[in-house]
């Protein structure tokens, strides 16, 4: 493990998974936090992650703004604002690493990852059938995002890239509570997916989380 000094940087922002609980982009702040951190050599762990969690968070950011287009709930369009953000913070650490940004210029809907283009796709379908079956989509995706990011972290040791990652899962069990909030307010019901049952149990029973970034 590389032994680097402990970094403390702390800005309170309130998480809410029906409100804006970050800005569209990372901004300065978060840019400057992620930039704080030493550059330490990248193993190919830490390279996939950073490459596959980009377009990951744009998977989010992507069927949330589309199921807003579709059902006019506020809270997908919010909650795609807050992918947004998660997807840029991902790209300043690409762009610090000098890596290749997988997603570019590409259009809503369009994925280099050809797994992440097929779950895309399937999403879309599920969530375009009903309100509720598209909060069920929601959940997927933070269940499966939290699941990632889990396995990620558990293979990185640079700090700057752990800063993020936690921050970004600390957001998707935000999402994941305001999610199943609305399936089970709808009279639906939701079970884990990708990470355990207990983990998510854990989840939806505790507070929402604040202090991201």
């Amino acid at each position: 493990m590389k032994k680097i000094a402990f970094i403390s940087i702390i800005t309170i922002l309130t998480i809410s998974g029906c409100k804006k609980d970050e800005a569209a982009a990372p901004g300065q702040n978060i840019a400057s936090q992620i930039k704080a951190y030493p550059i330490e050599s990248l193993n190919a762990d830490e390279t996939a992650s950073l490459l596959y969690m980009r377009e990951e968070e744009k998977l989010a950011h992507d069927v949330y703004i589309t199921l807003h287009h579709k059902w006019g709930t506020n809270m997908f369009s919010n909650i795609a604002a807050s992918e947004q953000t998660h997807s840029e913070a991902v790209l300043e650490l690409i762009k610090k690493y000098g890596l290749v940004d997988p997603v570019g210029s590409q259009a809503v809907g369009v994925f280099s990852d050809t797994t992440l283009q097929k779950i895309y796709n399937q999403l879309i379908i599920q969530g375009n059938a009903s309100s509720l079956e598209a909060f069920k989509v929601g959940a997927t995706i933070e269940d499966l995002d939290i699941f990632d990011l889990n396995n990620w972290s558990a293979r990185i040791d640079n700090q700057d890239i752990k800063f993020v990652y936690q921050n970004l899962t600390k957001g998707s069990r935000n999402h994941l509570r305001s999610f199943y909030s609305q399936i089970t307010g709808a009279g639906g019901s939701y079970s884990a997916q990708y990470i355990s049952q207990a983990e998510f149990d854990s989840i939806i029973n505790s507070a929402k989380e604040t202090g991201s970034w």
